[in-house]
């Protein structure tokens, strides 16, 4: 079962319902001013999933304004996009750059970064939703303004996809393991990277670095996709996108990378993550390296002990021994 925490109002008295909850979205998203006409006997239930991360919960509520102001990012942001697809109910959100009105089956993006307010008028409303960290979908901030509050329907396309996904995932925790939950994370991220590079070329008339955004977007989803393939090359995934592998690159160094660091940095993040799991530690290490595209163990190996100062063999028995 994945790792969650559960809320319920009626699980404290009335008169301390409203500000528990507050103080839960504290801790789940970020400080936020929250105003409600039930405030005096709020009824809300809430699972949150822990998948690394990533974070999604499902969530049931009465009517609740939600205000995230300069001042509460100033004192704490954890720099994140918020997603919601809305299973029940309905409202807007109000950012400086736009007003979007929402209803059941959309999908709600929003920032914690930028001030917000976002009413909902339903009883109850129930939505499903997920934060990734910026850090793993980095976009300029005026493409950031193109995406946040941009209307999304979830009836079909990408949308859909990804709502799909979230509720299938919180319908049932009970067949994954805890050690699912990273792997489910790295999935939502490529689902999020791809509605957003579609959002992006969906525009008219866009500038041609929001284009080149989108494009990087999904040429990450794309590498993501394929590391387990001991073949990806700079030269393979350019004609997989129809550009020039200088081209490409020139994308990479907008990200402070090379494509060849970016996907050795994520083929070694996903062989540590497995080689922590105790549920594959009969798997070789061998047959680990291979599956995330290092066919010779000794470069595996000498990569491995450069970037986490140990070896594969003495990080897995490290990581065994603390779940003893």
């Amino acid at each position: 079962m994945l790792d969650e925490m559960v809320f319920r109002s009626e699980d404290v008295p009335a008169s301390d319902r409203f500000d528990y909850w507050i103080e839960l979205f504290g801790r789940t998203h970020a400080p936020m001013e929250l105003r409600s006409d039930c405030a005096d006997d709020f009824q809300a239930s809430q699972r949150v999933l822990d998948l690394g991360a990533v974070t999604v919960w499902s969530a049931t509520f009465q009517p609740l304004v939600f205000r995230r102001t300069p001042e509460l990012i100033r004192q704490s942001d954890p720099e994140a996009y918020h997603l919601s697809f809305i299973v029940r109910g309905s409202g807007v959100g109000v950012w400086r750059h736009r007003e979007t009105e929402y209803k059941a089956n959309d999908l709600l993006i929003n920032s914690s970064s930028l001030p917000n307010d976002v009413h909902s008028v339903s009883d109850p409303a129930q939505t499903v939703a997920l934060e990734v960290p910026k850090a793993l979908l980095p976009l300029p901030r005026d493409t950031a303004g193109r995406i946040v509050g941009a209307p999304m329907s979830a009836r079909d396309g990408m949308g859909a996809l990804l709502a799909r996904f979230l509720t299938q995932l919180t319908a049932d925790t009970t067949t994954y393991h805890t050690s699912d939950g990273p792997r489910l994370g790295a999935v939502l991220t490529d689902l999020v990277a791809a509605l957003f590079a579609h959002i992006l070329e969906a525009g008219p008339c866009l500038p041609p670095e929001t284009h080149r955004r989108a494009l990087a977007l999904r040429i990450q989803a794309f590498i993501r996709e394929h590391l387990h393939d001991p073949h990806l090359t700079p030269s393979g995934i350019a004609a997989e996108h129809h550009i020039s592998t200088s081209y490409l690159h020139r994308l990479f160094r907008d990200e402070d990378t090379t494509v060849a660091a970016w996907i050795r940095r994520l083929r070694l993040e996903a062989a540590h993550r497995d080689l922590t799991d105790p549920a594959l530690h009969a798997i070789p290490i061998h047959a680990i390296a291979t599956r995330w595209g290092f066919p010779r163990a000794t470069d595996f190996s000498r990569a491995f002990r450069t970037t986490y100062g140990t070896t594969p063999s003495g990080h897995r028995h490290q990581s065994l021994r603390s779940h003893e």
